[in-house]
């Protein structure tokens, strides 16, 4: 099978094409030199984004584009015991996967792999890494990991040869043979978990592959007893027991491994190097949100920010992170906005780059350049789509992709291209399609975003049935009602949590809905209404919305509005028009106009029910007028009611735009004649009613909630 074409970027030329390219020295787009316009500092960039907001993408364009040009290290940081996502999926064609690293250690370790085929043996580092990762006596699945580790290590380093597997074994074993032998000797009343004798024994086996004074003579440096003399200790042993005692221990432990790093590539990089203009290493760090990722960016800027440094370190290092950087983890980090990267005019200027960032002290965030990833525009749609010719695309398609997705870079990818996959079959595509397209393939287009935005399946299947109701309180009765099972006492709450992890939202209240990001329940809605079972099939679209029309009925009466909501989207219109009508031709209201609005305005945001032999989206048409005879047995103002409630439903569509489709802007209009016949019929809610006929079409047009206006009771119109 042929691996997926790396995805082009869209908006994003200013940090590819501009900013990147004054840090590393190298044009991006072509094999050319750049100006360099940073001094002998550089900042960190971190890329912050919500999930699909192609963080990981940018680093592997960067990755694609720079391999072979520079000492290149991709490492992506992950949770201790998970599978790093990008060693088990497909990458793209001619990609440079992420190597994976659960702890600073590991990641430093992915870096000497990297690197030491440009600047060689790590003299100071390889040694001192070993050292730390010792395991505990008689823990195999702990000695198999860490000898994998020094494996890929040996072997970049030249001192190994065979498969890592092989490397790994021997590797083990030799350790083993060394660590039973002197057992007795290296036995350390201060080692209470035992891995000095297992440190020993490794230290052991690297000396006969490679000196390790260079190393010992660098942290003995390090180390000095409280009278300032130097430790006679052993500073690999010191080195290793301090990071596995923990605390601050293991702070200045990792403290000084990140500055062995720096100053042995500062050094490895030489005068030669640096009057030949060579380019500086360039580390791509994703998911620097983790622990692992965050906890090296602090020892990394830490040691940037000392004054004391007797080397240059520019070292390019451009990272990611998934949500925002709080102001207070970082308060004297730059900020800036993609927009920000190119002067005014939009072309690269020498120099410009250099006004982006300026260390002024030595607080160690000051060496954070953060930038957002801004949402796509209408324009970098736009370009997507010019891939399929533009007679099979609606004229406003990309406005109306646009609205669907607020810019969002993964889930606009995605529809533009099965958009343009389509248009390849000579088919045309519109605005309500976007949703109904499927990808190369033949996968429909909400299962690959949701794939992809909500990677636990567990949790996504609980979402795709949970997120029809209103509120978390349903969705928990809803929960109970399907059965859904899990170690979590209430399932609701444990996807709502996952969301929280994910970072696509806060913790919702009970009275607020569980998925609050708009385009995340579009998606989750869409696959629900795609999925469920049809007809009155236990757990189907219409019985999940029979079970929550029952539940919000039992509820309270005050939510009337939300059990006529679920009623509509089970496809029972006629019963929700009946109440409607009943209450609004009453001699004495029981409720008031505002209530009455109220129960309109929600049950227009109620989902569609799939198409089946019951059901057809024919709601423009009634909303015009047609198909009458079905409703002769309402009087004027039922009928009119019934138009009304189709109109506002339609208007709720995404796609339904009315500066952009003519139907919407035809129903903006029908609503506003609609409501303004209702306020001359009734003899009380008139001016209510007649403010809403005012107000309801201009806010449809503007994408905006309808406004229920307010009412003093159910008697008087305002």
């Amino acid at each position: 099978m042929a691996r997926p074409k790396a995805p082009f970027l869209y908006g994003r030329e200013p940090l590819v094409g501009s900013l990147v390219p004054s840090l590393t020295g190298l044009a991006f787009h072509e094999r050319a030199r750049a100006k360099r316009e940073f001094g002998s500092g550089v900042p960190v960039v971190l890329l912050t984004g919500e999930h699909g907001t192609g963080r990981s993408a940018l680093l592997d364009t960067l990755a694609r584009g720079y391999r072979g040009r520079l000492p290149l290290a991709h490492v992506r940081a992950v949770v201790p015991g998970s599978v790093a996502a990008g060693l088990t999926e497909e990458v793209p064609e001619g990609s440079v996967p992420p190597q994976s690293a659960a702890s600073p250690a590991e990641i430093l370790e992915r870096l000497v792999g990297a690197l030491t085929p440009t600047y060689g043996i790590f003299r100071t580092l390889l040694p001192a890494l070993v050292a730390v990762s010792g395991w505990h006596v008689g823990q195999t699945d702990e000695r198999d990991e860490v000898c994998r580790r020094h494996a890929r290590m040996l072997i970049a380093s030249g001192l190994a040869r065979g498969a890592e597997r092989e490397v790994a074994r021997d590797w083990a074993t030799q350790v083993e043979t060394s660590l039973t032998r002197a057992a007795a000797r290296d036995g350390d009343p201060d080692d209470p978990d035992g891995t000095q004798p297992v440190t020993a024994a490794l230290l052991r086996q690297l000396a006969a592959r490679m000196p390790l004074d260079p190393a010992r003579t660098w942290f003995r440096k390090r180390h000095t007893t409280p009278d300032g003399t130097i430790a006679e200790e052993d500073p690999l042993w010191l080195l290793s027991r301090r990071f596995h005692r923990g605390g601050d221990y293991l702070h200045a432990a990792e403290q000084a491994l990140t500055a062995a790093f720096l100053e042995e590539l500062a050094h490895a990089h030489g005068v030669v190097r640096r009057l030949n203009r060579e380019p500086w290493p360039l580390i791509l760090l994703d998911e620097a949100h983790t622990p692992a990722g965050n906890r090296f960016l602090e020892l990394l800027l830490e040691q940037r920010a000392l004054g004391e440094r007797k080397y240059d370190d520019r070292t390019v290092v451009v990272a990611t992170r998934l949500g925002d950087l709080p102001r207070e983890d970082a308060p004297h980090a730059v900020r800036r906005e993609l927009v920000d990267l190119l002067p005014p005019g939009g072309v690269r200027r020498p120099g410009h780059a250099a006004t982006l960032w300026k260390r002024t002290g030595h607080e160690p965030s000051e060496g954070l350049l953060v930038l957002p990833l801004t949402p796509l525009t209408r324009d970098d749609i736009l370009s997507m789509l010019d891939r399929a010719s533009s007679r099979l695309l609606h004229p406003h398609l990309a406005s109306a992709l646009h609205a669907l997705t607020g810019g969002h870079p993964s889930a606009s990818t995605v529809l533009a291209d099965a958009a343009v996959e389509t248009a390849k079959q000579n088919r045309t595509v519109v605005p309500r399609d976007l949703l109904d397209l499927r990808v190369e393939g033949g996968r429909a287009v909400t299962e690959v975003l949701l794939r992809d935005l909500l990677p636990d399946r567990r949790q996504r299947d609980r979402l795709v049935k949970l997120c029809l109701a209103r509120d978390s309180k349903a969705a928990e009765a809803l929960a109970q009602d399907l059965g859904l099972v899990g170690p979590e006492q209430l399932p609701a709450t444990a996807a709502a949590q996952y969301l929280v992890e994910r970072k696509w939202q806060e913790l919702p209240t009970a009275d607020g809905p569980l998925v609050t990001s708009g385009l995340l329940r579009t998606l989750l809605v869409h696959e629900a209404r795609r999925t469920l079972p049809p007809g009155d099939e236990p757990h189907s679209w219409r019985s999940v919305h029979a079970f929550l029309h029952l539940h919000h009925v039992q509820r309270a009466e005050t939510e009337e509005a939300d059990a006529l909501r679920h009623n509509l989207a089970a496809g029972n219109p006629q019963q929700v028009v009946a109440m409607l009508a009943d209450e609004f031709d009453a001699e004495e209201a029981e409720q008031s106009v505002e209530h009455w609005l109220l129960c309109l305005q929600r049950c227009a945001s109620a989902p569609v029910p799939p198409a089946d032999d019951t059901w057809r989206d024919q709601r423009v048409e009634i909303a015009d007028g047609e198909h009458a005879a079905r409703y002769a047995r309402l009087d004027p103002s039922g009928r009119s009611i019934n138009r009304l409630l189709h109109a506002l439903w339609y208007l709720s569509e995404p796609y339904a735009d009315a500066a952009l489709d003519p139907d919407a802007d035809r129903m903006c209009r029908a609503v506003g004649e609609e409501l303004g016949f209702l306020a001359r019929r009734h003899p009380t809610w008139y001016a209510a009613l007649g403010q809403a006929a005012r107000d309801w079409p201009t806010a449809a047009r503007k994408r905006q909630e309808l406004p229920v206006p307010a009412s003093t009771n159910s008697g008087e119109g305002g």
